[in-house]
């Protein structure tokens, strides 16, 4: 026959073990509160991205493409709208491209980056680059949309890059390819609007 003290201990472990589960209980509902609110799972009763909720591993290749893209457009891809041209006055383009706006091109028309270590690499040394102007003239005046009247000023420029290319090639049969002589022409149109007529400077209107 069980005592009375057997009784009592066993009554006792039970409550105890009771106590343990709820205490676990309640940890495990604080966690998934917290997960929950902070949006990275997906497992709130809100809008669920599924598996593009968690993070993904993204290479700097990437990263370096996207700052080159807006680098290009806040510098390059714009056309300025340039004040009216100097009465009697040669009318000639000031700006040539610059050497980092050809070697943008130069590296859109023939990359060498995305290589792979090790495996297949291409690297570009000793650039030269040559630059002439092959056209500089001006449009009559016309209204364009969004401007009005303006003048569309044309200028054509032609830029030769001469350079060392080398491919470094590792596998399935490591060599190497020094091309000591190659050469690439770049054509890049600097273009850009002048105003016409009695055009009055814009101010910031008074809010």
């Amino acid at each position: 026959m069980t005592s009375l003290k057997d009784r009592r201990e066993t009554r006792d472990e039970n409550a105890a073990m009771t106590k343990h589960w709820i205490r676990r209980m309640m940890l495990g509902a604080i966690a998934l509160m917290a997960v929950s609110s902070t949006g990275c799972y997906g497992v709130h009763n809100g809008f669920n991205l599924g598996w593009v909720g968690y993070p993904l591993p993204v290479s700097p290749y990437y990263q370096h493409k996207q700052e080159e893209k807006f680098w290009k457009k806040e510098r390059y891809d714009r056309v300025p709208i340039l004040g009216p041209t100097t009465s009697g006055g040669p009318i000639v383009a000031l700006d040539p491209p610059t050497d980092d706006e050809i070697m943008h091109a130069l590296e859109k028309a023939r990359p060498v980056q995305g290589g792979i270590p090790l495996l297949w690499e291409k690297q570009r040394n000793n650039v030269r680059i040559i630059k002439e102007k092959i056209a500089d003239y001006v449009d009559p005046p016309r209204f364009y949309p969004l401007i009005g009247p303006a003048q569309l000023h044309h200028a054509h420029y032609k830029c030769t890059v001469y350079f060392d290319e080398k491919v470094i090639v590792g596998y399935p049969v490591p060599h190497t390819m020094d091309d000591r002589e190659a050469a690439e022409t770049i054509y890049i149109d600097h273009n850009h609007f002048h105003m016409v007529g009695d055009v009055e400077p814009y101010d910031m209107p008074n809010l």
